[in-house]
């Protein structure tokens, strides 16, 4: 490698090369109580060598990785994780340790970037074996993968469909304007 420029990009892909940003990963086990997970990551690293052949090998299963929840302004929504479930796994471009333990603003603990220590699972991404059947284009639906029991809203209308017996808990007054209830 006698050329400059060469020698340049070169340096550049070895870095890159151990860098991570995103990959699909697959949930090994969940903590509900920290909302973390052991996570295996879903794509083999081509590792050489020397002069070997090149060789696809797992990467290490991830744990402690914080899982995204959609939360904000005092609310959220959760919903069970099992081993099994598919996720993404964002790498972040600092040490999130600090702000892991503590919260708010916090200084980087150690000088890494894009690190599998600093990885971060969003639930929902799936593989094609693994897509929502059924999927409604035309209306919102909180749903059981096998669309066995919904909650849906469609325009105007909210429809609460269960498998079994609906059981409906209130802990106050239930106050339904405008409608007709029939219970059969």
């Amino acid at each position: 490698l006698d050329d400059p420029g060469e020698q340049q990009r070169s340096a550049i892909e070895n870095e890159l090369a151990n860098a991570r940003f995103a990959m699909p990963g697959i949930i090994v086990s969940f903590d509900p109580a920290r909302q973390t997970a052991s996570v295996q990551p879903a794509i083999t690293e081509n590792i050489q060598v020397g002069n070997a052949d090149r060789e696809a090998v797992n990467l290490p299963v991830l744990s402690d990785v914080p899982v995204q929840f959609p939360r904000a302004g005092g609310y959220c929504l959760t919903f069970p994780v099992k081993s099994g479930d598919e996720c993404l796994l964002v790498f972040s471009d600092m040490c999130i340790d600090g702000w892991w333990q503590s919260g708010g603003v916090q200084d980087q603990m150690e000088k890494r970037r894009h690190d599998l220590s600093d990885a971060m699972a969003i639930l929902g991404i799936s593989s094609v074996p693994k897509a929502v059947s059924g999927f409604s284009t035309a209306s919102v639906m909180l749903r059981s993968d096998d669309n066995s029991a919904y909650v849906e809203i469609s325009g105007a209308n909210v429809n609460v469909v269960a498998g079994g017996d609906l059981k409906l808990s209130c802990g106050g007054t239930l106050t339904i304007q405008g409608a007709t209830v029939n219970i059969n």
